[in-house]
C-alpha cells in the first residue's frame, strides 16, 4: 500500500534528521519543506511566511504517491490547514496517511540542537532558539497517529521502531 508519511514538529526537534533516516530504510521518497521554501525565497518567488512551499511539496508528493512511492513529507506544519492539507492529499492518491508529531520533551536537549546545528542547505539561516519558541504553533484539532518523543531516544533507533511501526501497517492482515 502506497503511504504519506506526515513528520510534524517545532525546528530542532529532529524531523530532518528522522526523515532521512526513516528514507533509508523504506526506500521513500523525501520531500522536504525547508528546500523547497529556500528555493522559492532565494529565487524571489515567495517570502518566508508564504504557502507555496507547502502547495509544491503536497504536489510533488501527490506526483510520487500515485506513482507507487512511499513518501515522507519533512514539515512543521504549524496549523491545522497544512496538516489536513497532507491527509488530502493522501486520500486523493489513494494512499495511507500516517501523521507523526514529533517533540523533543525536554528544553535543554531541544534548545541545544537548535543552537548548535548546522543547515545543510547553503544559505539557509535556521530559526534562533527564540524565534521558535515564539511562533505560533497550533495545536492539533485531528490528533496525529503517533507522538515521537525525540529527547531520549537516538535518532537510528526511532527511525528503525517506526520504520517497523509502518512496515506492519501495510501488510495486509
Amino acid at each position: 500500500m502506497t503511504m504519506l508519511i506526515i513528520l510534524s514538529g517545532l525546528p530542532g526537534t529532529g524531523k530532518t534528521t528522522l526523515a532521512s533516516r526513516l528514507c533509508r530504510h523504506l526506500h521513500a521518497f523525501h520531500i522536504r519543506i525547508d528546500t523547497i521554501e529556500h528555493i522559492l525565497s532565494s529565487q524571489g518567488l515567495t517570502s518566508a511566511d508564504s504557502t507555496s512551499g507547502y502547495a509544491v511539496a503536497q504536489a510533488i508528493a501527490a506526483d510520487n504517491l500515485r506513482l507507487g512511492h512511499i513518501v515522507v513529507a519533512d514539515c512543521v506544519n504549524p496549523v491545522e490547514a497544512s496538516r489536513a492539507g497532507w491527509r488530502s492529499v493522501a486520500a486523493h492518491a489513494g494512499a495511507a496517511a500516517l501523521d507523526v508529531a514529533l517533540i523533543c520533551s525536554n528544553t535543554a536537549v531541544h534548545r541545544r540542537r537548535v543552537e548548535t546545528r548546522q543547515s545543510d542547505i547553503v544559505g539557509l539561516i535556521k530559526p534562533s532558539w527564540e524565534q521558535i519558541m515564539t511562533r505560533s504553533y497550533d495545536p492539533w484539532t485531528t490528533p496525529p497517529d503517533l507522538t515521537l518523543d525525540t529527547a531520549s531516544e537516538e535518532p537510528e533507533k526511532l527511525a528503525r521502531r517506526l520504520a517497523t511501526h509502518i512496515q506492519e501497517r501495510r501488510s495486509p492482515p
